[in-house]
């Protein structure tokens, strides 16, 4: 969005403090998607079970692309939305992660790295937000560990007879993402201690 126009919005306090917006309700949906996720894919007894959990996994991560475009396009950026859409990924990703732990042993290192990375995200986003700061969306590699591990997991979840090897390919591909974006945004955190 362009930033004269953020800057209005910040001033009349219009669309940036609203509550009801398209791209909230997205995000809504998406948490309210979890639940759902996580019964189909834990009660799955064949192929298509899984591959049921996994177009809710797909729904989820297509509202995810569609609620930040529609944001901007419309001008709906919210405060609120800019909270809620990492919380509804962060979730996502961390729900998913714990159910697939159910059927693969090695993807328990995924879920602890992701659970520290996100810990540090989320206590340094405090942290600053206490001193009146707080990340402007989303920093490019942050977007790119996003879509890396909807991917992993989408593949995971649709097609539960990988091979040990695969499953072991693709859990190292998301460690090392996570653990690129967590070393890449601990200077992002460090600069916005001197402004």
């Amino acid at each position: 969005m362009d930033k004269k126009v953020m800057g209005q919005m910040k001033e009349n306090g219009e669309e940036y403090n609203k509550i009801i917006t398209i791209p909230n309700m997205m995000s809504f949906f998406r948490l309210a998607l979890l639940p759902v996720f996580a019964c189909i894919y834990l009660n799955a007894k064949t192929v298509r079970g899984y591959q049921a959990a996994a177009l809710v996994l797909f729904i989820s991560a297509l509202t995810d692309m569609l609620d930040g475009r529609i944001a901007r396009k419309f001008h709906m950026i919210s405060r609120l939305g800019k909270a809620l859409d990492p919380i509804a990924d962060k979730l996502t990703h961390i729900v998913v992660v714990f159910c697939l732990c159910s059927r693969y042993r090695q993807v328990w290192i995924l879920l602890i790295i992701l659970a520290v990375k996100e810990s540090f995200m989320g206590i340094m986003g405090i942290i600053y937000l206490r001193k009146g700061r707080m990340l402007d969306g989303a920093h490019f590699f942050g977007k790119v560990c996003t879509t890396v591990l909807f991917a992993v997991l989408l593949v995971l979840v649709f097609l539960p007879q990988l091979s040990v090897l695969w499953v072991n390919v693709l859990a190292a591909a998301a460690c090392a993402a996570c653990l690129v974006t967590w070393a890449l945004y601990i200077p992002v955190f460090w600069k916005m201690k001197d402004k």
